[in-house]
């Protein structure tokens, strides 16, 4: 084998260990992604329910504070 057979052989390994790299950096960045919207799913769920659950009790306060103040 003559040296630049040598080398192609060599970036050619690394070109396909690049590859499947970037190939498992996608699937977690997409694993990511589908976690991130699931996150932000139940973060709104959680904050519309504190929301209600502020109004509620908000009406068993007694000598609440008019708004203006």
């Amino acid at each position: 084998m003559t040296e630049i057979e040598e080398r192609l052989t060599a970036i050619e390994m690394k070109l396909a260990f690049m590859e499947d790299f970037v190939r498992q950096i996608q699937e977690v960045a997409v694993e990511q992604a589908k976690t991130i919207d699931m996150l932000k799913k139940e973060n709104k769920l959680i904050s519309d329910r504190l929301r209600d659950m502020s109004d509620y009790l908000e009406g068993d306060v007694p000598n609440r504070k008019p708004p203006h103040y």
